[in-house]
């Protein structure tokens, strides 16, 4: 594990709605997560301020071990967007994102949210597995398809991302 110590797996990390002093180590975070896209310091400040209340911090013994940034999408606030999940790797293997996206959808916030939608690139196998399972936990239906393409969107610099789109409605949500 390239020099980090895991956390024990009966550790319980807190969740929690960040704020713009958490900016910083969520940007670290981020970092150290590839294949997610580095955003700079300052869009994750952006998150932590202004889309504090659909974003994420997990913490354990006082280190950001996680985070989700998401937003309500404006045209349609029954959608919850999740625009990334970052995961420590030395807190791999407690479930932490579907946690976190449970915990993201348990806030006031998201009281009329029906579905969940992100994007993925075709080869980002964790975050696939991630939103499948997480899908399938709620008995909820998971439909993709490509959204921003590599040569439309991207001028062939970026893979194509596609939409996944988790419909919680007419499902009967179980725990994660």
């Amino acid at each position: 594990m390239s020099g980090t110590v895991p956390f024990k797996k009966t550790s319980t990390p807190s969740f929690r709605a960040p704020t713009p002093e958490d900016g910083s180590a969520i940007w670290d975070l981020v970092r150290s997560c590839p294949p997610l896209d580095e955003n700079s310091m300052y869009a994750n400040l952006i998150q932590c301020d202004h889309f504090r209340d659909t974003c994420v911090v997990a913490e354990l013994d006082g280190e950001i071990i996680g985070w989700v940034s998401g937003h309500l999408v404006p045209t349609d606030p029954s959608t919850i967007f999740v625009w990334q999940v970052a995961v420590s790797e030395k807190a791999r293997g407690l479930g932490l994102g579907g946690k976190m996206l449970s915990h993201l959808l348990e806030r006031d916030i998201c009281t009329d949210v029906e579905q969940m939608q992100t994007t993925i690139t075709s080869d980002n196998k964790a975050s696939w597995a991630l939103f499948r399972k997480f899908g399938m936990r709620r008995d909820a239906t998971v439909e993709s398809e490509p959204y921003f393409t590599e040569d439309d969107h991207f001028d062939g610099h970026h893979s194509t991302e596609n939409m996944v789109t988790i419909d919680f409605r007419g499902r009967e949500a179980k725990a994660a």
